[in-house]
C-alpha cells in the first residue's frame, strides 16, 4: 500500500527534504504545506494517511493546528507525528498529553526518518 503523508513545516528546505526522503526512501506520496492553515485545508480536502506536523511555525503553531485537526470530524482520526526541535521538559509533558503517534526530533536523520515514522504508525 502506498501511504500519503501531509508534511507541514514553514521551513522550505526542511519540508522539501522530508518530502524527498519519504517519497524516495519510503515509497510514499507526500503533500506539502507551509503553514498551519494550509495544512488544515489540505488535510480536509485530500486523502491523508498521516500528518508530519512541525510545532514551531509562525501565525498558527503546531499546537494550534493540532487542536483544529482534532476538532474537525473529517481530520480528527488522521494520525499525527510531531516534528520538533523542542525538547524542554515542559514540552515533553505537553506532547505526552496529546493524542499523537509520537515525535521525530529536528534535525532528523534523512536515512532514518521513514523507519521512524513507520515504527510510530505501525506501518509494515
Amino acid at each position: 500500500m502506498t501511504y500519503c503523508i501531509l508534511v507541514v513545516d514553514d521551513e522550505d528546505s526542511l519540508r522539501d527534504l522530508a518530502c524527498t526522503c519519504l517519497e524516495d526512501l519510503g515509497g510514499w506520496r507526500t503533500i506539502a504545506a507551509a503553514s498551519g492553515q494550509e495544512a488544515l485545508d489540505k488535510a480536509e480536502a485530500c486523502a491523508i494517511d498521516a500528518i508530519l506536523l512541525d510545532i514551531s511555525m509562525p501565525e498558527m503553531d503546531g499546537f494550534q493546528c493540532y487542536e483544529k485537526l482534532k476538532e474537525n470530524p473529517v481530520t480528527q482520526s488522521i494520525p499525527i507525528v510531531l516534528l520538533t526541535a523542542k525538547v524542554l521538559p515542559d514540552e515533553r509533558v505537553r506532547f505526552a498529553q496529546m493524542d499523537v503517534a509520537g515525535t521525530v526530533a529536528k534535525p532528523f536523520d534523512p536515512i532514518l526518518i521513514c523507519d521512524q515514522i513507520a515504527d510510530l504508525l505501525n506501518w509494515d
